[in-house]
């Protein structure tokens, strides 16, 4: 064997990720932390929601159903390209290519948008010990740290990610059993767990946030690629994932909920809509806990950053080696470190936190809110579109799966996201808390550009490449498609 080819093949068994590495790259995209310090808070206070863990048990419940057919289609079509790949598999190529666009700029959105929440918890964690700093400052930090871990081994980012994700549940954890030992009034009270709550549009609203509060649990299906055992670590890895975060948003928002009161929590959470966690446990825990999750807060953003970054460049790299993006941006290194990818997106970043401190934007509205909210939306079209390629993938080739999981499931995973995404676009103005209609529209109008371009220039290639339109989706590269089932003939009436 060609000593080239040997580095390869060794780098790459090097760079293989476990399941508890998948895992620990899930975990840091949904930051846990993160979401239940603000969207669960948000779900209460700005809401007016007391469903709010109700909601997010029961959309942990409709991404499950999801799952189950996901999971399926995964084992069949192992590939590194995840929505992308699997819309190409049940849809057709034009549709995997809409979906890869849309998936890219939908993680990208959120990816920068970490950015302007880092900055301002590094600026509250840091003046915690008398440390003054503009949140810009610490933004750019933190790129340069990501930019940084981006090029060194997947195993080295999962190890950091997996440690900051530990400390995080950790504190979760103690102030959930700090919160559920204090109950209002001495007697707990399950008012907040009646589904019944989220019969109203508040609640619609409250369980549509809860699906965007989850986004991130799907993150390991971008590294299939790399993953040892692809067939049976990434369907454990996503389920894993989604049970974690289910009992740690439901259970966390169902805490406060008892120390604060059914019939007092929307009230408390008004008063206080970025702090409501730390504010109901801080009675209870020593001062130097709260501290202690203040800086995990940073930490917890930080780790998203991480793993949002390398999912982006996992896709990037995909498209690129398939033939849909330009294929200077397939470069790599022996152990699959994408080296263009991953400094391409780092200087994307880099100049839109540029635009934000010349424009004077404010980081939360405007970079963190504008961009995770928006990124959200994207990823739910993705896994609507995918859910309707699962269920069209697994009709023709569901062999050896139940009825329940080869059509049932993905018929329900289908009905429900389509709602939920049709119900998300028309009050998409209200999930991002503007009455500005330009605003409003902005990011669907994108993704709705982003899809048809994608299926455009799947349709260009399929006339004028047709080797690289052939390699859409199977996870090889277009350089390789000569393999691939000629191009269909072309009849004349001369024939």
């Amino acid at each position: 064997m060609p000593g080239g080819l040997r580095s390869l093949q060794a780098g790459l068994r090097a760079s293989r990720l476990s399941g508890w590495r998948l895992f620990a790259y899930g975990i840091g995209a949904v930051t846990p932390l993160t979401v239940i310090v603000g969207a669960v808070s948000l779900g209460f206070g700005r809401v007016g929601q007391v469903g709010t863990p109700v909601g997010y048990l029961l959309a942990a419940g409709v991404l499950g159903v999801f799952t189950t057919g996901l999971a399926a289609m995964a084992g069949r079509v192992p590939n590194a390209g995840a929505f992308y790949s699997y819309a190409a598999a049940g849809l057709g190529k034009p549709a995997g290519a809409a979906t890869g666009v849309i998936a890219l700029l939908a993680y990208t959105a959120i990816h920068i948008g970490l950015y302007g929440a880092f900055g301002l918890a590094m600026q509250a964690a840091l003046g915690l010990a008398g440390v003054r700093g503009w949140w810009a400052w610490w933004a750019v930090l933190g790129w340069a740290a990501v930019t940084v871990l981006s090029q060194l081994r997947l195993r080295t980012n999962t190890s950091v990610i997996g440690v900051l994700v530990a400390a995080e549940i950790a504190v979760v954890l103690l102030l959930d059993v700090a919160l559920l030992a204090h109950p209002a009034g001495g007697q707990v009270r399950f008012t907040a767990l009646d589904p019944r709550l989220l019969a109203n549009p508040a609640g619609v609203a409250s369980l549509v946030g809860a699906i965007t509060g989850l986004v991130g649990f799907e993150v390991p299906l971008a590294f299939a690629q790399v993953a040892i055992r692809p067939r049976t670590t990434l369907r454990r890895a996503v389920q894993a994932i989604l049970l974690v975060v289910a009992v740690l948003y439901g259970g966390s928002a169902f805490a406060m909920t008892v120390t604060a009161g059914p019939g007092r929590i929307v009230g408390v959470a008004a008063g206080h809509p970025h702090d409501l966690f730390f504010h109901l446990a801080a009675p209870y825990v020593p001062g130097m806990v709260i501290a202690a999750a203040v800086v995990l807060f940073a930490t917890s953003l930080f780790a998203a950053m991480l793993a949002f970054a390398a999912t982006v460049s996992r896709y990037a790299l995909t498209l690129a080696r398939e033939g849909v993006l330009p294929g200077w941006l397939a470069i790599t290194r022996a152990d699959e470190v994408p080296v263009t990818a991953a400094l391409t997106q780092a200087g994307v970043v880099l100049a839109v936190l540029v635009v934000v401190v010349v424009a004077g934007l404010d980081p939360t509205v405007h970079l963190f809110f504008a961009g995770t909210v928006s990124g959200g939306l994207g990823v739910l079209i993705c896994m609507t579109v995918t859910s309707h390629a699962v269920r069209r993938y697994l009709r023709r080739h569901g062999a050896g799966h139940g009825w329940a999981r080869r059509r049932l499931a993905p018929m329900l995973a289908a009905v429900l996201l389509t709602a939920i995404t049709a119900i998300s676009v028309a009050f998409f103005g209200d999930l991002l808390g503007t009455t500005n209609p330009a605003a409003a529209c902005a990011a669907p109008a994108v993704y709705l550009l982003a899809a048809a371009g994608g299926v455009g220039w799947a349709c260009w290639l399929k006339t004028h490449r047709w080797p690289v339109y052939a390699a859409i989706g199977t996870g090889s590269p277009a350089s390789a498609a000569g393999t691939s089932p000629a191009r269909p003939p072309v009849f004349s009436r001369n024939h």
